[in-house]
């Protein structure tokens, strides 16, 4: 051992707290030892000390060593901090107690090594790493197995930091032909851990692995049809990450392989089926193995859809077929939800301020950060899907494979799928008739164009299956017509409404007030779809639509009573002001005021109420005012307090960093208001203390995107609806909202930086023309707009707010702008031209227009020029104000030089030449 050595008093009160540690009956108890185990993690050598009695001290009992390990594991981090002595103390005591004879202690020393190897990297720590593959030779199989199973969790967390040099030398060079030899071990586990081992560094390019790749898949091949099924597991995962980083390696063999994961994917290990089923959604998500995954069509996708019945384990799982709506939720059944903030403008590849949380795709998988998906917050048709069962399954799988294949081969896939399809939908057993439904929605995106023409039979057969008496396939048939809602609601023809838009409506709303909760949440979010694709359509039906969701607050428990305020949201969101009735209004508000009395100000489910209020809010507009004072108070309170809370944590780190979705959707509820409201809002804002106007600017300094992000949406509203109580303060905001501009922002800060160029735009407009005060701002926002509308790494939505911003900053003030009119003309021209037509950008396009009038030459680079005639041709419907400016521009233009300008058009693609010809006369 080191030089380091226990102080006995220390050891003595370390050892009591965990003694202590195991009354768990005792809340209090438990709390004040949370608090003496935090103290401890400030004493420098305190993970010396867990080592010491994990390693050092027998005569204590295993439980109590263990504890002692599994402390040491969760604070391993301290270990960067600590000394030499107490770092090699460290590094000698957990590899002794992987040595020791009781397994509880191995396991705990094992969880130790590989948390310690990771934090410390091999390179610093190579004599573990060398013991490690050293033990795989060791005479002992138990001995042996354990080393291997630390080196399998090392490979799987942190594959690079092991692709190193060490002293000189690859480890991996040695390891890697090591592992390859180890996957004919006589025991299955040392199997499977050399297969998973090799497995992964697939991912990250391993030069050591891909040296040996052939060999590599010749083993697995050899290992293929082990007896074990978790070595078959692994073979499987192997070959499915082989086939995300180097497909060119397989594709040889694509045959062989095919027909191998073909035949796992109904292995009766479900283990080893999910691996397999893998290998096709990997398949099918990249185009370009779309013409060696083409053939396979006909043998895969019938082989996916059988794997979609649900399992009796899952059946077992799900008790699917009670009445519950009456028994309260536990807990745990509720799922936290991420809140990022509103936005505003042009939102489209902003991710919110939580980027970093696992993305859930429609059946439940894991997405890439890179997925394209607005508001993954929200609680949508697809979210339900997450809870079909416990976990990620095999089910679900190749349901999510089903649905890629269906994008990638659209028809052809219906094709193969039409005739089993239909024997499942009119099976008499409910387990297939289910699975074929949960096909048919799986389907709905990629194969739309050629399932359309049998949705007059499909339609009216899932809303007559929303009366099976087994509950699972009335949730799963709910998620179906939610997939096609966008179909069902088409104003095609009054035919069409009455057969199939008003018949899904009616079986929709049925289903939100089910006996069962799974149907209720599946009901309810199906609706929520359909809400949102109807838009104005459900209008004539608000008032049974607002009794049935209202009936449902009496019916609902606490984890569906989420998504219903989701779902009326979305209905506020979807009909508008038709919401303002005085009927309509007297039906909803009185069960929201009901639930907004009974939550405390730090209860969770305030949060989505607040959301739902806001959209509320803002639909209902003037008719909401008797209702506004309140809930005004209400909010104002929280972000004064969510305030202070924070400002206490900054100036105290060891608080709990208090919870800002509160603050975020407080202030997205105050631009509920403001936008319903505008200046009726005049009493509740003056007679704020502190001022909610000061509030607000200090949210704008807020270290939290997503806080800045909804500070930057209630000033934009602010400035679009009660301008004159926001003007007085426009100084303090300008600094903030300057200094958030930013090229290139980091991906969670996009949403922040989008609404403060939105912003910037709204209180241009409202100064006024050439206003004095304004002035002084001009020059340092177009500094900093200009950059963001050229930087080609901004963000596409955010190229789109700066040109809004300086086309309206230039519509105001023309002479300061327009002498920088060249160097922005065709980046503000290309970021436009695609976006539809509406209020902003006809405001926008105004002042490039005025731009254009102040200096004429600024646009006249021919690529300039040509942008800009594409961008007027490009609008559909412009304002007659703009309509004439465009007009008087290009007339201009012609009668300036008119041979110049026939040979500048002449160069212009026919498309162009022919609408300016057609709408101007030019």
């Amino acid at each position: 051992m080191t030089s380091w050595t226990p102080q006995q008093s220390a050891l003595q009160e370390i050892l009591q707290t965990i003694h202590e540690s195991t009354d768990t009956r005792n809340a209090a108890v438990q709390r004040t030892i949370t608090h003496k185990l935090n103290n401890f993690t400030r004493a420098p050598d305190y993970v010396a000390y867990l080592a010491y009695i994990l390693a050092s001290m027998p005569q204590e009992e295993d439980r109590i060593r263990t504890i002692a390990g599994y402390l040491l594991k969760n604070n391993a981090r301290l270990i960067l901090r600590a000394s030499p002595d107490v770092m090699n103390f460290v590094k000698s005591a957990v590899l002794v107690a992987f040595n020791d004879p009781s397994i509880m202690i191995r396991n705990a020393a094992a969880q130790d090594i590989v948390a310690f190897l990771g934090i410390l990297e091999p390179r610093n720590w190579p004599e573990c790493l060398q013991q490690l593959v050293h033990l795989l030779d060791a005479p002992n199989l138990d001995q042996q197995e354990a080393a291997f199973n630390v080196l399998e969790k090392a490979c799987e967390d942190y594959p690079r930091k092991l692709d190193v040099e060490i002293n000189g030398t690859w480890p991996l060079e040695y390891m890697i032909p090591k592992f390859i030899v180890l996957s004919e071990h006589p025991s299955s586990k040392m199997r499977a851990h050399a297969i998973a081992c090799l497995s992964y560094f697939v991912p990250i390019g391993c030069q050591a692995l891909f040296a040996h790749i052939d060999t590599f898949i010749a083993c697995l091949f050899k290992r293929a049809s082990d007896e074990d099924p978790a070595v078959r597991r692994h073979v499987c995962q192997a070959l499915v990450l082989l086939l995300a980083s180097r497909p060119e390696k397989l594709m040889p063999e694509m045959g062989n392989v095919a027909e191998y994961m073909l035949y796992s994917t109904k292995d009766k290990h479900e283990n080893v089926a999910l691996e397999a089923c893998e290998f096709w959604l990997t398949f099918a998500e990249d185009p370009d193995l779309a013409p060696y995954l083409h053939p396979l069509l006909a043998k895969v996708a019938p082989v996916l859809l059988d794997c979609m019945v649900y399992s009796e384990d899952d059946l077992l799982w799900l008790q699917g077929d009670d009445e519950d709506a009456a028994v309260p939720d536990k807990e745990t059944d509720i799922k936290p939800r991420h809140y990022g903030g509103k936005s505003h403008g042009f939102e489209r590849e902003a991710n919110g301020d939580d980027a970093s949380s696992k993305r859930v795709g429609a059946y439940g998988e894991e997405l890439d950060e890179g997925d394209e998906d607005d508001d993954y917050d929200d609680l949508d048709d697809d979210d339900f899907a997450d809870d079909m069962s416990t976990e990620w399954n095999l089910r679900k799988c190749a349901a999510a494979a089903l649905d890629v294949l269906a994008v990638r081969f659209g028809a052809d896939l219906l094709n193969v799928l039409l005739e089993p399809l239909k024997t499942k939908l009119w099976s008499e057993d409910w387990l297939q008739r289910e699975s074929g439904i949960l096909a048919l929605g799986a389907m709905a995106e990629g194969c739309i164009d050629a399932i359309e023409p049998h949705l007059p039979l499909l339609i009216p057969y899932l809303i007559n299956t929303l009366n099976d008496p087994k509950p699972l396939v009335r949730s799963i048939t709910c998620w179906t017509l939610g997939r096609y809602a966008s179909w069902c609601t088409q104003p095609i023809s009054e035919e069409h409404k009455n057969q199939f838009f008003v018949p899904t409506l009616e079986g929709l709303l049925r289903m939100v007030l089910d006996n069962n909760k799974r149907v209720q949440e599946a009901g309810c979010s199906a609706f929520a779809t359909l809400e949102e694709d109807a838009g104005p359509e459900l209008a004539p039906y608000l008032e049974p639509v607002l009794r049935n969701l209202v009936f449902a607050f009496d019916k609902y428990q606490h984890k569906n009573m989420l998504i219903l305020y989701d779902a009326v949201g979305t209905l506020a969101d979807a009909v508008g002001t038709a919401l303002q009735n005085p009927t309509y209004v007297e039906i909803l508000m009185p069960p929201l005021l009901k639930r907004w009395s009974k939550l405390k100000d730090d209860d969770d489910d305030l949060i989505p109420l607040l959301e739902c209020l806001a959209s509320v809010t803002i639909a209902i507009g003037p008719a909401f005012l008797p209702y506004a004072g309140p809930i005004f108070d209400r909010c104002h309170s929280i972000v004064h307090t969510s305030l202070l809370q924070y400002q206490a944590y900054q100036q105290n780190p060891e608080m709990d960093e208090p919870d800002r979705s509160f603050l975020v959707v407080a202030l997205d509820l105050l631009s509920g208001l403001t936008q319903g409201l505008g200046m009726a809002l005049e009493p509740h804002i003056t007679r704020t203390q502190p001022s909610l106007l000061q509030l607000l600017t200090v949210c704008l300094k807020h270290p939290h995107a997503a806080v800045r992000q909804s500070g930057y949406a209630l000033v934009g509203d602010m400035a679009m609806n009660c301008f004159p109580l926001l003007r007085p303060h426009v100084p303090a905001v300008m600094q903030e909202l300057i200094a958030q501009l930013d090229p290139e922002p980091k991906v969670e800060f996009i949403s922040a930086c989008n609404n403060a160029a939105w912003a910037v735009g709204e209180i241009a407009l409202r100064f006024g023309r050439d206003d004095p005060e304004f002035q002084q701002w001009v020059t340092p926002l177009i500094q900093r707009l200009v950059p963001i509308l050229l930087h080609p790494k901004a963000p596409r939505s955010l190229h789109e707010n700066a040109a809004v911003s300086i086309g309206r900053i230039g519509l105001m003030h023309p002479a300061l702008v327009a002498p920088l009119l060249p160097e922005f003309a065709q980046a503000w021209c290309q970021a436009l031209y695609e976006i539809r037509d509406n209020e902003e950008k006809d405001s926008a396009f105004r002042g490039l227009c005025t731009l254009v009038q102040t200096n004429p030459a600024g646009i006249m680079k021919v690529s300039s020029l040509l942008w800009f005639c594409n961008a007027i041709v490009r609008w559909n419907q412009p304002s007659p104000e703009l309509n004439n400016m465009f007009q008087q521009l290009l007339t201009g233009f012609k009668q300036h030089d008119a041979v110049g300008w026939a040979a500048q058009v002449a160069t212009f693609p026919p498309v162009i030449q022919e609408r300016l010809a057609t709408r101007y006369g030019v």
